[in-house]
């Protein structure tokens, strides 16, 4: 999640541990730890533009990595908290902000190794978007009430109550947009491999559904609010390992990148019909019912030996931000422009 979210909750795990004397510094300390996991964007290479991507999330992130995370942390702080804490105090309250980190950015879609290095598979539990300030404001007026009249307890249960409270809620709402994603999909006369639902932008009421059926990617939004509303986007032909068998030359540095990335897209890959040898992950887009990606990955068939290039496509236009606004509203689904569309008709060009 964001770094600011990511210091609230982290300050509210180790807020467990104060008491009236130590609330403020431990706050702090648990604020700077539970940031210190995505230091690991550090990690990056100026001619392997995939490195990140591998790096981001990882050992930093793992659950195994905490007690050495938290000792790193409550080293770097010492000098500065000496004074107002114990080592032992200090490095608890490190401890609870920095494991704090890994589970938080879990509850997102984009995919954390927690259990690296037993596995590099990313978890991702889908129960809130990367910024909602519906779940990190009032934590955050629950630190502030503890700091400042310094009762930790009574602000640290409506914190720990609205986290989690919130969260079941994500649950709740994931569920929902899975079911009638499920019914969607029924509808058409689809029997999915996959589907998964994807809360929008800062919010618990638009879903993203993306599900594989027949070789393509169908692509919708769902709002569940007190009824489902359905807004229906497009489909685009999945490419894998197959396709890349036939188009990528074997044991090339760009074929070497397209399993990474397909690694770290969890085989959500689409091409893009614009541009032939632009590789698209599909989970990620702009507004809920569209292909449009966040990333993709360009490659050089005349350059087999050079890494890929890494694009994002993160720009707003006007018409699909009044969509996401009229869809957040409920409005017909008829009454909305048409989705933007990304891919061509799909007999245009066969991966």
């Amino acid at each position: 999640m964001d770094p600011f979210s990511q210091a609230v909750v982290g300050a509210t795990f180790a807020s467990t541990s104060a008491d009236k004397t130590s609330i403020r510094p431990i706050i702090l300390a648990g604020a700077l730890a539970g940031m210190a996991a995505d230091l690991d964007v550090l990690i990056n290479s100026a001619t392997d533009p995939l490195l990140f991507l591998e790096y981001h999330r990882q050992f930093t992130h793992s659950l195994l990595f905490v007690p050495i995370g938290a000792a790193l942390v409550a080293l770097a702080l010492w000098p500065f908290f000496k004074r107002r804490l114990t080592s032992k105090q200090l490095f608890i309250a490190c401890f609870l902000g920095y494991l704090s980190h890994g589970l938080l950015d879990a509850c997102t879609t984009y995919g954390t190794q927690l259990l690296w290095p037993i596995t590099d598979h990313r978890f991702a539990w889908h129960l809130i978007s990367i910024i909602d300030p519906l779940f990190t404001l009032p934590l955050a007026v629950a630190l502030v009430w503890a700091m400042i009249a310094l009762k930790p307890f009574a602000a640290q249960r409506l914190a720990l109550f609205w986290m989690l409270a919130y969260l079941s809620l994500g649950e709740i709402q994931r569920q929902r947009a899975v079911d009638a994603g499920y019914e969607l999909a029924e509808s058409r006369g689809h029997m999915p491999t996959r589907l998964e639902a994807k809360p929008g932008f800062a919010q618990l009421i638009l879903w993203k559904i993306v599900y594989e059926w027949d070789g393509h990617f169908y692509v919708d939004g769902v709002r569940t609010a007190f009824d489902i509303n359905y807004y229906p986007g497009d489909r685009i032909r999945k490419i894998d390992a197959e396709w890349a068998n036939r188009v990528l030359p074997p044991k090339s540095q760009i074929r070497r990148d397209f399993d990474r990335f397909r690694w770290f897209s969890n085989d959500y890959l689409a091409l893009d019909t614009e541009q032939d040898n632009l590789v698209i992950d599909v989970r990620y887009s702009m507004n809920v019912r569209d292909i449009r990606p966040l990333w993709g990955v360009l490659f050089d068939l005349e350059a087999p030996q050079k890494h890929v290039q890494y694009l994002t496509f993160r720009s707003m236009d006007q018409q699909t931000l009044d969509t996401f606004w009229q869809m957040l509203a409920g409005h017909p689904e008829a009454h909305l422009p048409k989705p933007l569309i990304f891919n061509q008709p799909l007999n245009s060009r066969s991966p």
